[in-house]
């Protein structure tokens, strides 16, 4: 069998660059080997950079209205081809196809967005702000940016920045994660049909030999992360230490609070799904479950039925719920994770480690298989409390009432997600207004704003000031320019020394 070698995509053309590192690429349910990613060099990073510089000006002089046009096209190609992008989704990462249907479906929703741009760049405009002096500002693209993206939304994460940036004017590098590379191939190949220049949009497979030489670029201007927050962290300090624009969003600790009041059921439905959907790999995922009161003893039978009943199958299986996880690196994380927490005394009622992938479907025996993981009476002491472990294991806490659960939540260090379950009308105002969260849901699991809205998190999940996507995401990749214009008719004789003031 050959394996098929993944490239990359740069000035318009798939390149093999001048590197010659790979790193395999795997299917998560079976485990077998299905292609080789090229990993780039600085130089292969400097070749994609010049070529986005080469095509900056042309492009920040074509019209926002041209630039939408291309976007139309884009969008029309993307609805053409969505399934095609979920399939490829399920077979690099695992996630389950209608899982990934749906990521494909919220990345369009930004491109949707970015067809708008010619009312986004609108800017302000004053007559006589001052005796024969009119005053106006207007937004302009930043020049080349870049985007570095993780594994587990390979579609919807990076179309989170590069529509908008390109609508907006720039040219853009994207650098996947290599362990599903084969998405932000194809999208440069619609980009391309779709009408946009060659340059544009530029991708580079690789690691950190690549990151590193995006940060320290000087033709670089801007560096949209998502990830992990101690790398969030490290991309933010030396981006703007390189002089760039940076944006990263970080990890999370997503707490959903049960209140006494809440809808049993429903509950229970939010949980598993936000739980344990995409096996956990979100970071708007619920990893903790807060519940108040006497709602742990009512709602914990239930939650054990439903974890221990999960359809963990291949995700090309149409009655799946869960997939597998993405590496056999990261299984073997989140199994320590499994380890510790029952060694720090929390209660493991659901063992995901005894999960045989053979269950999973034919030919699945290797792959990199978990079911479920459900601990009760977790402190927040204990690793798997303040730890981040991005795989399928929900750990409930139980505190007496809902100032307890607001303290709690407010404490800990992470602030991407957060929900609260409540009739309560009262109760879901001021959870809204005292939580210190960047994205509150009300009865809903997985608070993900519209692509009009934005997407941030606050305190260790996000570093840098804007959010990623909407019209925080027009801000970030434009910078703001004043203009301040009279005429020779309008203007006295003579030098003025004193300050200016409107007359």
């Amino acid at each position: 069998m050959t394996i098929a070698s993944i490239q990359h995509f740069i000035a318009g053309q798939h390149a093999a660059g001048v590197s010659t590192r790979t790193q395999p690429v795997y299917n998560p349910a079976t485990g077998a080997v299905t292609a080789n990613v090229s990993l780039a060099s600085s130089d292969d990073v400097n070749v994609a950079v010049a070529a986005a510089q080469k095509a900056f000006p042309a492009w920040a002089d074509t019209s926002p209205l041209r630039r939408a046009r291309v976007m139309f096209k884009f969008l029309e190609l993307l609805n053409k081809h969505k399934d095609d992008l979920a399939r490829m989704i399920t077979a690099e990462h695992g996630k389950v196809f209608t899982d990934a249907q749906g990521e494909v479906t919220r990345g369009i929703e930004i491109v949707e967005f970015a067809t708008g741009i010619p009312q986004l760049l609108k800017g302000d405009y004053t007559e006589q702000v001052s005796t024969g002096i009119d005053n106006w500002t207007m937004r302009q693209p930043l020049g080349v940016v870049a985007g570095i993206t993780p594994f587990n939304f390979p579609v919807m994460v990076p179309m989170w920045m590069f529509p908008v940036a390109i609508a907006t004017g720039n040219t853009f590098v994207l650098k996947p994660s290599p362990i599903d590379p084969t998405p932000a191939l194809f999208m440069a190949d619609l980009l391309k049909q779709a009408g946009l220049p060659d340059g544009v949009f530029n991708v580079v497979q690789g690691d950190k030999e690549a990151v590193d030489a995006l940060l320290v670029h000087p033709d670089v201007k801007a560096i949209s992360f998502v990830g992990s927050t101690p790398i969030a962290n490290y991309i933010y300090e030396t981006g703007a230490h390189h002089g760039k624009r940076v944006q990263a969003l970080g990890g999370a600790k997503n707490h959903m609070v049960v209140m006494p009041d809440a809808d049993i059921d429903q509950a229970v439905d939010a949980l598993i799904g936000a739980a344990y959907g995409s096996a956990g790999e979100r970071c708007m995922a619920i990893s903790v479950a807060v519940l108040v009161g006497d709602v742990g003893d009512r709602i914990m039978p239930k939650l054990i039925e439903r974890t221990k009943t999960l359809k963990v199958l291949n995700g090309t299986n149409l009655a799946a719920e869960m997939g597998p996880i993405v590496t056999d690196i990261a299984h073997k994380r989140i199994t320590g994770y499994i380890e510790q927490g029952a060694k720090e005394g929390a209660q493991l009622l659901v063992d995901g480690r005894v999960f045989d992938g053979k269950q999973a479907g034919e030919g699945c025996g290797n792959g990199f298989w978990m079911g479920g993981t459900l601990f009760d009476h977790v402190t927040p002491e204990m690793r798997i409390y303040k730890e981040e472990i991005f795989g399928p294991v929900l750990s409930c806490v139980r505190v007496a009432d809902f100032a307890q659960a607001v303290t709690l939540i407010n404490a800990h260090e992470f602030g991407n997600g957060v929900s609260c379950f409540t009739r309560d009308g009262g109760v879901a105002r001021e959870f809204a207004r005292r939580i210190q969260v960047g994205m509150v849901g009300i009865n809903v699991p997985i608070p993900v704003p519209m692509a009009w809205h934005g997407f941030g998190g606050w305190k260790k999940s996000l570093f840098g000031d804007m959010h990623a996507y909407g019209e925080e995401g027009v801000r970030f990749y434009t910078k703001q320019k004043s203009v301040m214009q009279r005429w020779p008719d309008s203007i006295g004789k003579g030098a003025e020394f004193a300050m200016p003031t409107s007359k």
